[in-house]
């Protein structure tokens, strides 16, 4: 089925995008506020049990019932699930260990650590200008870690732990955009969202023999909302990509730094380090220099067509 031809409105995309970011942020705020005593495997279900009816309204609202959840490649939805949820899991119990900032920056990994592993996996091309930036990327996450880095050995030491967890999340998260890259080839968006929340909902039963809770009654409603805000996010994310280019709104997925400093300081009474600050900084630099060069290498291989189209 052919894609839905992009629509031109910047600032409709970028409004959209930044919905998404803090509805994302909110999420998350969420699970956090429910983490020292859910499982982060329960949660993973919560999040993503609950996001299905939201979605299932949205593809019914644009006609998609029929067309949005049929699939080409069922095993490459399951293992896009797989890696999906584990990174989803890793996330969740690090927001336990971890202030909502300091996650927030280490996930900012996940696309730095994406370059390298398309160019492993997909023989996506990668020349020096991208191999800086994500070299300058991962020294900023290792200065945000520096601090965790020096008591690894402290296994006692949960914010230790919550670091290693973390990171392993970001890992996690790339590589499940590495087989979202080769899904989008073949299969519809909608499709890919809603058997990711399918897939993710019946993995995370697997956990239920470690240790599942019965959550206390407001306990209950913030994981269910939290599923709710999550089914709203994706919808916002893949509409924004509808109204603008990639490399117009991704840098705006910085924006959620802001909003987790905000959170973090005045519902958790979390204060960042200027070290934490710093790495951060670093890793929004190479974030954004990456999607700088990924748009002129667009706009050289549009003038390129352009040259080579026979004019009539």
């Amino acid at each position: 089925m052919p894609a839905e031809p992009p629509q031109t409105s910047p600032v409709q995309g970028i409004v959209l995008k930044i919905l998404s970011v803090i509805v994302f942020i909110v999420m998350a705020s969420l699970i956090k506020a429910t983490a020292d005593h859910v499982p982060p495997g329960e949660a993973v279900f919560f999040r993503s049990f609950f996001a299905v009816p939201v979605i299932l309204v949205w593809l019914w609202w644009r006609s998609e019932l029929g067309t949005g959840l049929r699939v080409s490649d069922p095993m490459g939805h399951v293992w896009r699930g797989l890696v999906g949820t584990l990174a989803m899991g890793f996330g969740f119990a690090g927001l336990g260990l971890l202030p909502l900032p300091e996650v927030t920056a280490i996930g900012y990994a996940a696309p730095l650590l994406t370059v390298i592993l398309a160019a492993m996996f997909l023989g996506e091309e990668v020349r020096a200008f991208r191999l800086s930036a994500v070299a300058l990327g991962l020294v900023g996450v290792l200065v945000v870690l520096s601090p965790r880095l020096t008591t690894v050995g402290d296994f006692g030491n949960l914010e230790a732990l919550g670091a290693i967890v973390v990171l392993t999340g970001a890992m996690c998260t790339a590589l499940a955009q590495v087989f979202v890259r080769k899904l989008v080839q073949m299969e519809q968006t909608s499709a890919i969202v809603f058997w990711f929340s399918i897939t993710a909902s019946i993995l995370s039963l697997a956990t239920v023999p470690f240790g599942w809770v019965l959550p206390a009654p407001r306990e209950a409603l913030l994981l269910v909302t939290a599923g709710l805000l999550g089914g709203l996010g994706q919808i916002l994310l893949t509409a924004s990509y509808r109204h603008a280019d990639a490399s117009v709104i991704a840098p705006f997925e910085y924006a959620s730094m802001i909003f987790a400093l905000g959170i973090g300081y005045f519902l958790f009474g979390e204060v960042p380090t200027l070290v934490m600050l710093g790495g951060a900084a670093l890793i929004i630099l190479a974030g954004v220099l990456i999607i700088w060069r990924e748009r002129q290498l667009g706009i050289e291989r549009a003038k390129q067509r352009k040259v080579m189209t026979p004019q009539g």
